[in-house]
């Protein structure tokens, strides 16, 4: 599964040229000492004082980068569709962990997930630090303050008609938990009591909804007033941990940055109107993380031309990425990454929404991120900066940058070693050959070690005659019917 080093175990990678997320050019003729789990130093080979034992990974001709992130993923979510949803429910932590792989066989080492059951997350989650499984490392917010479970208005109400009451109420209880819609009647005093409570059930940062999540509706209305949003951000802090919005409009991007919030996802998603001048030297001069869902100019065009829901949202979403560059906003990679499973993937009904199929899909947990960098690319990010948005700025804006982000000596070894060079073009960052995780090379060819979702639907095991066709399906194949059989 992967080459253990073993505690205070030593390596060196030596020969390639590093893209530490710090200096603003590549370094030239040093190499990475890592001890643990840990980069001990970066320096010329002759100054380091190796051990007998240290094993090398020769990288000339390769380059190296700090492991990347995703700001904004849903490892849990691959089961939204209702069948998956009704097939997997009991395997939900199985599907986190195939999800946690897949995007480490991808080069994300670390992802931040914004919205999921808590407890399966939590406990995948754990399951990794300890190190019994492979995976990205994973910090969690359970799910969205202020909204409603799976089954409701919010994301799919069109699954509740068709289920028992029971079930509708018991997923939705899975998800919302005390964080759910009724937070919204609250005082302020009461909502910071229950954003209390869920920290204290082990999530690693905090998500509130701004703006309501009914995509579709006409309108895009706030959840929280401002002084309730100020209250969620406050009790936050006072435990430690981060706090983000999700937002959808002007008024409520402007709302969350007001309340001080650290970072705000899908930030350039404002529906027709683009954010105001004075809303971006905000996000400028408090250092707000602008998580940013960029789609590749040919995604762009045919989501205005295809998808009639996803236009009302996404008509500024382009002009919006160019105007937090242009005023120097702090970038974070993001996607709303998911792993899908080859039932959704085949629904007619995705083919008219932004996440439709197609290799400049932004939405898949193993390529939007290449996809990510390809479209900010297009629309002028320095090369760099793109680099920074995968991975230092995430670390910066979710208070994670003492560990993770750059290489730099004392920081947790996390890297990709790709075959070319990503400052020429953001293509890229596709060619890895090797990533590591802790200090540790990943087996990548073994992920996902227990296909779930990725595996292909079961043929029937049962014969069936299917009368519209007059063919027999079972386990012989697809033989002629009797019927149709020529005379």
């Amino acid at each position: 599964m992967s080459t253990t080093l073993g505690s205070g175990s030593s390596l060196l990678i030596s020969g390639a040229t590093i893209i530490d997320g710090v200096e603003d050019r590549p370094i030239q003729g040093c190499a990475v000492w890592i001890e643990g789990n840990r980069i001990r130093a970066i320096d010329r080979y002759e100054n380091l004082r190796i051990p007998p034992g240290t094993q090398t990974i020769d990288a000339r001709d390769k380059y190296l980068i700090p492991g990347l992130m995703n700001a904004n993923v849903h490892l849990w979510l691959g089961i939204f569709p209702l069948g998956d949803l009704l097939r997997y429910n009991d395997r939900a932590q199985d599907v986190v962990a195939e999800a946690a792989q897949v995007a480490l066989k991808n080069g994300l080492t670390t992802v931040f997930d914004t919205m999921g059951a808590r407890k399966p997350l939590i406990a995948v989650r754990e399951r990794i630090n300890a190190g019994e499984l492979v995976g990205s490392r994973i910090f969690c917010a359970g799910w969205i303050v202020g909204l409603d479970g799976i089954f409701s208005l919010d994301f799919n109400p069109n699954a509740a008609p068709v289920l028992d009451k029971t079930i509708v109420e018991y997923i939705n209880a899975q998800c919302a938990e005390n964080v759910g819609p009724a937070l919204s009647w609250m005082t302020p005093e009461q909502v910071a009591k229950e954003i209390r409570r869920y920290i204290g059930k082990g999530v690693d940062f905090i998500k509130y909804a701004a703006n309501e999540h009914r995509w579709g509706d006409a309108t895009t209305s706030l959840v929280f007033s401002p002084r309730a949003q100020a209250a969620i951000v406050e009790e936050a802090h006072r435990s430690g941990v981060t706090v983000q919005a999700h937002t959808s409009s002007v008024e409520g991007l402007r709302a969350a940055v007001e309340a001080g919030c650290d970072l705000i996802q899908h930030c350039n998603i404002t529906g027709p109107f683009p954010i105001p001048e004075e809303t971006l030297k905000l996000m400028v001069e408090r250092r707000t993380g602008a998580v940013v869902f960029p789609f590749t100019q040919q995604r762009f065009d045919w989501i205005m031309g295809n998808c009639e829901i996803d236009r009302a949202y996404f008509s500024t979403s382009d002009v919006n990425c160019r105007n937090l560059l242009r005023a120097g906003a702090m970038l974070l990679l993001a996607n709303d990454g998911t792993q899908w499973g080859p039932s959704q993937a085949a629904d007619p009904l995705l083919s008219t929404y932004w996440s439709a199929p197609g290799d400049d899909n932004l939405n898949p947990l193993d390529q939007g991120h290449f996809v990510w960098l390809k479209a900010m690319e297009e629309k002028g990010t320095p090369a760099m900066e793109l680099l920074r948005a995968a991975t230092r700025n995430i670390a910066v804006a979710y208070g994670k940058e003492k560990d993770l982000g750059t290489l730099e000596p004392g920081k947790i070894a996390d890297m990709v070693i790709l075959d070319r060079n990503p400052l020429t073009s953001a293509e890229n960052y596709r060619s890895i050959h090797m990533v590591l995780k802790d200090g540790v090379v990943v087996d990548r060819s073994s992920l996902p070690t227990n296909p779930v979702l990725t595996r292909p639907l079961d043929p029937p095991t049962e014969e069936v005659l299917d009368y519209r066709a007059h063919r027999h399906i079972g386990r012989s194949g697809f033989p002629m019917c009797p019927m149709c059989v020529p005379r």
